[in-house]
């Protein structure tokens, strides 16, 4: 469905205002100012979107972009309405290579839990946050995303569905109200949560969920095509304007896991940089992170896969830019085709780049299902601490096991679980707590 936008009054309003600095300035359906203050200039990013960026236009003399888009609706909700600011000093960040967490600067740890908000009990939710709280985990990341292609049985979460050209976002009960009750147990149980927004895998809907919809058939056409962009976009904004005010949020996340297999470099590092600037321009407080695997990186005789730039990520390249905020790595040595002992080497690689850019490194994910969690994962979670003062700033292991106390059933187990209370979580949580100190 298309919708024109602008009457010649709205129009007239808006071409009198300048944007501040990085702000949006236009794009189909965009009211307001399509000018930027002295020294920026409204640069076209795709049919959605464009921002006010340094350059040397002179105010009000940048044109419009094109007012027509394929509307994305809403469903009918109760937004729980947010704070009018964050509380000061409360929002997580990156102080050179470490973060700093409710004003304490250290390496952390924490967990992943994808499932958390496709939960429909509150309690199992709660229980769930105080477990993380009293074990000392402090980072949680969590799916912001949940795309279908079919609307599910009635109560089945899930946050955006797509049919013909349209993309509608679930903001009831049953959608985004879940993940509401996340950030709301976070907040009460000083829990931060990394939110990302679009998996490159087919799980959970994914980008290929929003293929019908935008017109193409691969990933790697999704990260160029505008009108995809678009829509992944508006989903983001739809997320961001939630929790905008909100200390629970440690970061928002592009993607799990960007892949562009076979591609020029470009292709990703484009699309990150497009999509960390236009988040920028929605929240100028919070961190940002790609969720990247970290693949791309030169290292002398060393041609292994992990290493290579065939995924069309380049690690320090995408680090580099201006509004990403921390470098992002996994391992899953199995997977990968190298050895258990791969681990150490790879960390400490990803903490030199970070070290040298000034910008923390997240171990993200790992996980092993041979060999025994302990003995295998423990070495990779002492090599990340030991290298806290040279690039490393936390670990997150993969993933957040738990007993329902609504149902009795696990909440996961994919193998590479980690279930509270068991001998493996008193190895990789209790013991790594202890010795972070």
């Amino acid at each position: 469905m298309k919708t024109a936008v602008l009457s010649s009054l709205v129009a007239a309003s808006a071409a009198q205002q300048l944007g501040g600095a990085w702000s949006q300035c236009g794009g189909a359906g965009w009211t307001g100012a399509t000018a930027c203050v002295s020294g920026y200039t409204c640069k076209f990013s795709n049919e959605w979107y464009s921002q006010c960026v340094p350059g040397s236009a002179a105010p009000g003399n940048d044109t419009p972009t094109t007012t027509l888009k394929t509307s994305v609706i809403a469903a009918p909700s109760a937004t729980p309405s947010a704070p009018s600011s964050a509380p000061s000093g409360s929002i997580s960040k990156a102080t050179g290579t470490k973060f700093t967490i409710d004003g304490v600067t250290k390496y952390y740890a924490g967990t992943n839990s994808y499932w958390i908000g496709f939960l429909t009990s509150n309690s199992d939710v709660d229980t769930i946050m105080s477990h993380l709280q009293t074990s000392g985990l402090k980072i949680l990341r969590v799916w912001g995303f949940n795309d279908v292609k079919t609307i599910p049985g009635s109560g089945t979460v899930y946050y955006q569905s797509f049919s013909g050209s349209t993309a509608t976002i679930n903001t009831g009960a049953n959608g985004l109200q879940r993940l509401d009750y996340v950030v709301k147990s976070a907040e009460a149980h000083g829990i931060k949560l990394i939110i990302n927004f679009v998996n490159n895998w087919t799980d959970y809907g994914g980008m290929a969920a929003y293929f019908s919809a935008c017109g193409v058939t691969s990933n790697k056409v999704w990260y160029q095509s505008s009108k995809c962009q678009g829509m992944y976009q508006a989903y983001i904004k739809a997320v961001i304007s939630r929790y905008r005010n909100s200390n629970a949020v440690f970061a928002w996340e592009l993607a799990n896991e960007p892949r562009c297999n076979g591609c020029a470099t470009s292709i990703l590092t484009n699309w990150i940089r497009q999509t960390s600037d236009y988040i920028r321009s929605l929240d100028s407080d919070h961190m940002i992170a790609i969720g990247d695997e970290g693949f791309g990186i030169t290292v002398s005789g060393d041609t292994s896969y992990p290493y290579s730039f065939g995924e069309g990520l380049d690690f320090a390249a995408n680090l580099a830019l201006p509004n990403v905020s921390m470098g992002t790595f996994h391992f899953y040595p199995s997977s990968w085709g190298v050895s258990n002992d791969f681990g150490k080497g790879w960390v400490n690689n990803h903490a030199a780049i970070c070290k040298q850019l000034n910008k923390p490194c997240l171990f993200e994910e790992y996980g092993t299902t041979t060999g025994g969690h302990c003995t295998v994962e423990q070495p990779w979670q002492q090599a990340s601490l030991a290298a806290k003062d040279a690039g490393m700033a936390a670990d997150l292991f993969w993933d957040l096991g738990e007993i329902l106390g609504s149902t009795g059933n696990k909440a996961a187990d994919d193998g590479n679980t980690i279930f509270y209370g068991s001998d493996d979580w008193k190895c990789l949580v209790d013991n790594h707590i202890k010795s972070i100190g």
